[in-house]
Parts: C-alpha cells; structure tokens; sequence
C-alpha cells in the first residue's frame, strides 16, 4: 500500500509539473508562440489549453477535489497527451516529439489506476451515507 501511494505521488507530482506548472510560466514566451503556430494551431488556443491544463493540474493534485471533476481532468490529459502526439506526427513526422506524449500518457494512466486503487474504499464508504 505505502508502494501504491509512493508511485501515485509521484506519477501525479509529474503530470502536475508538466501539464500544470510549466505551461503556465511558459506559455507567453516567443518559443511556446513558435511552438503552436508551427503546429498551425491558433493562437488563442494556446491560452485556452493553458487554462484548461492549470485547471485540471490542480484538480488531480488537489485530494479534497470532487471525483468527477478528476474522472474530467484525467479524460481530458488523455485527449491531450493523444492528440499532441497525433499532431506531432502529422507535423513533423514519426520522432521522439510523437512519441513524448505518449510516455506521458501511460504515467498518467498509472495516477490514474492507482488513483482508483487507492479510493475507492473512501468513496465506497461516502456514497453509503
């Protein structure tokens, strides 16, 4: 159990890190601009998948958060880390910036299984009253 939590942690401390606080303190630089215009994406996309990506950040990291609004943050970093992947390879072909994602994918989907594992007894225990 302490094992599970252990890894939980830290597959969850780095979803936090990746998808919640370094696109927010990088995403007015010139290279994230670059970045989003070479994947010909809008630039108000960019700050609309900044917002949402801070937002579910804090929704995973936060324990007292609402389970249906992490079952929302989990989906949607699974859209996301799948459609980066797609469009990167559309873009710039197979190569490490497709396969990134992916990597980042399956630790999302270790928080999220071990997420379940080691909830489910609570949530099991709060939906009888």
């Amino acid at each position: 159990m302490k094992k599970d939590k252990i890894l939980f942690w830290t597959t969850t401390i780095i979803i936090f890190i990746m998808e919640g606080i370094i696109p927010a303190l990088t995403s007015q630089t010139e290279l994230a601009k670059q970045g989003i215009s070479h994947m010909q994406y809008p630039a108000y996309f960019g700050n609309a998948l900044v917002v949402f990506k801070v937002i579910g950040a804090l929704t995973v990291i936060i324990p007292q958060a609402p389970k249906f609004a992490k079952e929302w943050a989990y989906t949607g970093f699974g859209f996301v880390f799948i459609f980066a992947s797609i469009s990167h390879y559309a873009v710039g072909g197979f190569g490490f910036q497709a396969i990134l994602p992916l990597i980042f994918l399956g630790i999302l989907v270790i928080s999220y299984r071990l997420y379940h594992k080691l909830y489910q007894k609570e949530y099991a225990v709060s939906a009888a009253y």
